[in-house]
């Protein structure tokens, strides 16, 4: 089932994700849906807070980039078929110097800025059947996860622009909490005006 995907604005998108336990209930639906979502929407990542869910669980498959003719032909092959599910994830390190590439959100639509992150992450987490995982990543997969990641942790990649960079985006986002947007998913936005 597609779900709505939260716009800006909202404040789950703010919270401090929790923990979850193989016991959280209708687990193996909500990855099945979230799959889903992310594949209809066309992107690379999605984490529970942008279907409205404070829990620490997010999805990447970096597939989509392995066309990308301007990556090396090594990157190209990690990306591809890269499909992974992350619970309870907790980036242990993050290193090297940190490098600027263009990223969207499918909760900030028709926003795409240049940000700044390291390229190198290790990283713990559970896949989908609760067994346990300690990996490094660097380049682009880090970088996707990395910013899916940030979900879980309540940030999002327009909190690390400059000040001047955010004062420029302010009404484009104001717009986006309101639904003043043409978006080809389904989406929920906070600050809809109800019409009476």
């Amino acid at each position: 089932m597609i779900l709505p995907i939260i716009a800006y604005g909202d404040p789950v998108l703010r919270k401090m994700a929790k923990d979850i336990t193989s016991e959280y209930p209708k687990l193996d639906e909500l990855i099945t849906n979230m799959w889903e979502t992310m594949y209809n929407a066309h992107g690379v990542g999605l984490a529970a807070p942008q279907v409205g869910l404070p829990i620490r669980l997010f999805l990447v498959d970096t597939t989509p980039f392995s066309d990308d003719e301007e990556l090396s032909k090594e990157d190209q092959e990690a990306l591809k078929g890269f499909k992974k599910v992350f619970i309870n994830a907790k980036i242990e390190e993050e290193v090297g110097t940190a490098w600027d590439f263009n990223e969207g959100c499918l909760s900030i639509p028709d926003i795409r800025e240049d940000v700044k992150r390291k390229p190198e992450i290790t990283i713990t987490y559970l896949d989908e059947n609760f067994e346990p995982h300690t990996e490094t990543y660097d380049g682009l997969l880090a970088r996707v996860i990395q910013h899916e990641y940030d979900h879980i942790q309540g940030v999002l990649f327009t909190d690390k622009l400059s000040s001047l960079k955010k004062r420029l985006l302010k009404s484009r986002l104001e717009k986006i909490s309101k639904g003043k947007i043409a978006v080809d998913y389904k989406m929920r936005f906070p600050n809809i005006k109800k019409g009476r």
